[in-house]
């Protein structure tokens, strides 16, 4: 298993023995588990579904309580939560990737107050759907705290209260030392911020459940079968075709496997997370997260963690590099340098998960039982998008940027309007017909988005050592939706 730096003083990683997808996987109950087969030859539906993530589902779900009588069928290469929905870091936030600022500069005020709207109601509508399917996903709406550890950081930390409050959408509290720690005892925070839209959740638990909620209502969902072609009225698949009235392509960071003019539409960029056995009371005692609390720093390079149910810390965060042509493979899941990386960041953050001394708790080293990762998908412009094309029949939603938890119920219940054309204020929403220009042709893409990991690298040690907003990170801003 991973270790730290040579050097880094700090103790090994440890894991068990045996690699398992996620934290999500190993815990999910049996009982909770959706069952399906392989397509068992060719099949005639009206909708065909690609995709068995939480985007796919809920459009599934979403189209079977409009009409049940709809024949719905939900194809997957690998099984139900393959993908982000099944190893994501555990929030259902308000997020977007592109900032409220740049949303009206691209489509007006009017579009982007009404997507923060739906952004921030897509949380509770989450939580909606989990109680009208009694699915149990350790629902904890705790919100989410930012921490500002350093002048430069706490700069951006006001900044975004201030772009919050002139919108007039979302709640953004600034808080100061004090205010943090009353969430999150993390060290060397100056100051921060806290929303109350967010909540902590089991992602596997909750994809596993709405799939089973699909499956009640009447919708089919096949897994271990790859979607080969996608064609107007037709899917072509590793076991038989399917004929469809609609085919909605659901597969995110995995669309540039379907070729076809789809290499560079999103390119697949890793988020690896690792987490820890469940923690002592006395450790909790020390770090906070009473509430079910989600946290992140004002760094450029993103992280990200949560306590979970049982007690454990996951923490996440990008850092791993682009693959060239826009591969996806399993063995990309780890990374020895990242997860090590990820783990000296948290003994940073939290020295109280230190061995003995310096204020540490715990004996021996830090006791990570879980290292995984997964790729998520990302526009040219980092702008998700749904859309419909009535004269090929296909239907679409994506590009979420790791924001996908909540944005994934509202892409459904969306797509699932536009399919029946059903004018609704979801499909008024600008990102729905949003078209992305396309990633550049290696190597260009290869060199760019490795470029921008350095960038954000680069200006957080900058930052680090002057104190003083980098001008890389503007730079990065730009780059990225901001």
């Amino acid at each position: 298993m991973t270790q730290p730096r040579p050097g880094s003083g700090l103790p090994p990683v440890r894991s068990p023995a045996g690699l398992v997808p996620s934290l999500w996987e190993a815990t999910l109950p049996p009982t909770e588990r959706a069952r399906a087969e392989p397509l068992d030859g060719d099949a005639d539906v009206d909708v065909c579904v690609v995709g068995a993530g939480l985007t796919g589902l809920s459009t599934a779900y979403h189209l079977l309580r409009r009409d049940p009588t709809i024949r719905v069928l939900v194809i997957e290469a690998g099984h139900v939560g393959f993908g982000a929905s099944g190893r994501n870091g555990g929030w259902c936030s308000a997020l977007f990737p592109v900032s409220t600022r740049s949303l009206e500069r691209r489509h007006g005020m009017d579009a982007a107050l009404a997507m923060r709207r739906e952004l921030v109601r897509g949380v509770d509508d989450v939580h909606a759907m989990t109680v009208a399917e009694s699915i149990d996903c350790d629902w904890a709406r705790g919100g989410t705290v930012v921490a500002a550890r350093g002048p430069a950081q706490l700069v951006r930390a006001r900044e975004a209260v201030r772009e919050t409050a002139r919108f007039g959408v979302d709640t953004l509290e600034l808080l100061d030392a004090a205010g943090v720690a009353e969430h999150v005892r993390m060290e060397g925070a100056l100051g921060g911020t806290w929303t109350p839209d967010c909540a902590r959740i089991h992602p596997g638990r909750l994809v596993h459940g709405l799939a089973r909620a699909v499956q009640r209502h009447g919708g089919r969902i096949v897994e271990g079968t790859r979607a080969r072609r996608i064609l107007p009225g037709r899917v072509e698949t590793s076991h038989g075709r399917v004929r469809c009235d609609v085919v909605v392509r659901c597969t995110e960071a995995y669309t540039p496997l379907l070729g076809r003019g789809q290499t560079n539409s999103v390119v697949p960029v890793y988020s690896l997370v690792l987490a820890t056995a469940p923690l002592p009371q006395k450790v909790w005692d020390r770090i906070g997260l009473t509430r079910g609390q989600t946290f992140s720093e004002y760094r450029h390079l993103v992280v990200y963690g949560q306590r979970t149910a049982d007690d454990r810390m996951v923490f996440g965060g990008r850092g791993a590099p682009y693959h060239w042509g826009s591969s996806v493979q399993s063995r990309f899941d780890t990374d020895r340098r990242v997860h090590a990386g990820l783990a000296d960041l948290l003994l940073e953050l939290f020295p109280v998960l230190r061995p003995g001394g310096s204020g540490g708790l715990l004996d021996g080293g830090l006791p990570v039982e879980f290292t995984w990762g997964g790729p998520l998908g990302i526009a040219r412009d980092w702008h998700p998008s749904v859309g419909y094309d009535r004269a090929r029949c296909t239907a679409w939603a994506g590009g979420y940027v790791g924001d996908g938890v909540a944005l994934s119920q509202l892409a459904g219940a969306t797509l699932a309007d536009l399919v029946t054309g059903t004018t609704t204020r979801r499909t008024e929403l600008p990102w729905v017909g949003h078209e992305s220009p396309r990633w550049e042709p290696e190597p260009l893409r290869w060199a760019g988005v490795n470029a921008g990991l350095r960038l954000a690298v680069t200006a957080d040690a900058h930052e680090r050592i002057s104190g003083q907003p980098s001008r890389l990170g503007g730079l990065l801003s730009r780059l990225t939706g901001g």
